[in-house]
């Protein structure tokens, strides 16, 4: 049965809330466990519905799961992975089953993989990927079936030692980091993203054996090794989940502390909220606190690679933008359908004319209304939350199944610092 989450907003939220464990950074890391035979253990597991979909593939390629805390799990060796038992019923949900790509094919030598699925924002075709691969020597090969297209990759010789990535394209760099882990030589990828999830990935693979050199911007020299060790890792907390409670602060004037945000992987976004008039302050040990503001203007917000501000964030500097004063324009580079959620946005009464597929311009302050409204990704149904926090009356949100793939138990947590919400079935 599907849920929706009402939201009774205009009310100034108060208190503290904490970022758990990165959801971007444990799907590489659980997939990189195929590398190797051996037990490992991951630490602070955010509990959201893709990772649990993530788990059940690995259980379905021979895994053994074992909850050993409230976000701790033990991860053990049944059967060695046979690709041709993978869950493509679970691979078609999410964007992320992709990064087993790259595991499974050094371990098994060839794959077989129907055409990830994911959040609806935009072309997000594989396309780097399989370049990656086509580079490093791998036999790609693209089928047609009743069910959509297949990705058949075979290993037939000894993998090259260089990729130059067609795109800063964070789970590619991800896919080549773990493959080129697992054979005894040096493997240099440039043109390689470099954001949190991928420096939490690597700290893993360095734990299980390989070596992972920096050797300039986007740059990165692979050692691999024949046999990897299992490891215990404990995920990096989520900074566009912290980034997202900043920002849910700022667009609801409210005072927040913020705990647990990993200040290095956004301080462009702080820098720019101060910038723009918000008064924070930056405590030691990842505590950011939130202020009420009394003017706030905004000119531009474009989303870059690492360090630009994260386009997982970019909607939530766009239910900002409605409170502000002035024009602000959007831009988001990357993904042609980010935006979408504006249209959600100005069913509440926003000001928004879209320029073309990446680009918005934000007239503000408007008043927002509660209305019924859609939740068109994962990080635009959280924008749209912080849209019904603010707006005056009730608002509706459906579709939140894309909410819960981010965000665990969001509607708890905000309950804690003031949000009147509430999950119901429909």
């Amino acid at each position: 049965m599907a849920e929706q989450f009402i939201i009774n907003g205009g009310k100034r939220l108060r208190g503290t809330i904490e970022a758990r464990g990165a959801k971007n950074a444990c799907f590489p890391i659980l997939a990189a466990t195929l590398l190797t035979d051996e037990e490992c253990l991951i630490e602070n597991i955010p509990l959201i519905e893709d990772v649990f979909l993530l788990l059940e593939i690995l259980e379905s390629l021979g895994k053994e799961i074992s909850w050993i805390g409230k976000r701790a799990i033990k991860i053990k060796e049944k059967t060695a992975p046979e690709p041709d038992k993978i869950r493509e019923d679970l691979v078609t949900k999410f964007r992320g089953s992709v990064l087993l790509f790259g595991p499974l094919l050094a371990r098994c030598g060839k794959v077989k993989f129907p055409q990830p699925g994911g959040c609806l924002i935009g072309a997000r075709p594989i396309s780097t990927h399989l370049d990656a691969f086509s580079q490093l020597g791998v036999n790609v090969k693209v089928k047609e079936s009743e069910k959509g297209e297949y990705f058949n990759l075979e290993i037939n010789e000894k993998p090259k030692d260089r990729v130059i990535l067609n795109e800063f394209s964070v789970t590619a760099t991800e896919n080549v980091l773990s493959f080129a882990s697992r054979f005894n030589q040096k493997t240099v990828i440039k043109i390689a993203d470099c954001d949190y999830e991928i420096q939490d990935l690597i700290r893993f693979l360095e734990k299980m054996g390989a070596k992972v050199e920096t050797k300039g911007p986007h740059i990165f020299v692979i050692t691999g090794k024949k046999k990897l060790s299992g490891a215990k890792h404990k995920l990096i907390n989520d900074p566009i989940e912290a980034g997202t409670f900043i920002l849910m602060a700022a667009a609801t004037r409210s005072e927040l502390t913020v705990k647990n945000v990993e200040i290095p992987f956004l301080e462009l976004v702080l820098k720019r909220l101060r910038d723009f008039g918000l008064p924070l302050e930056i405590k030691d040990q990842g505590i950011v606190k939130i202020k009420p503001w009394v003017s706030l203007r905004m000119e531009k917000v474009q989303a870059l690679p690492f360090p630009g501000i994260p386009t997982d964030l970019l909607p939530l500097f766009g239910v900002l933008a409605t409170q502000t004063e002035g024009t602000t324009l959007l831009h988001d580079p990357l993904y042609e359908g980010r935006l979408r959620y504006l249209d959600e946005l100005n069913k509440m009464g926003a000001q928004i004319i879209f320029a073309d597929p990446h680009r918005a311009i934000v007239n503000g302050p408007t008043e927002l209304r509660g209305v019924v409204v859609n939740s068109p990704d994962l990080r635009g149904g959280a924008s749209l939350i912080v849209g019904a926090l603010i707006a005056k009356g009730q608002t509706t949100i459906n579709n939140i199944y894309q909410i819960d793939r981010g965000y665990e138990r969001i509607e708890e947590r905000l309950e804690k610092i003031g949000a009147k919400i509430k999950r119901i079935k429909n």
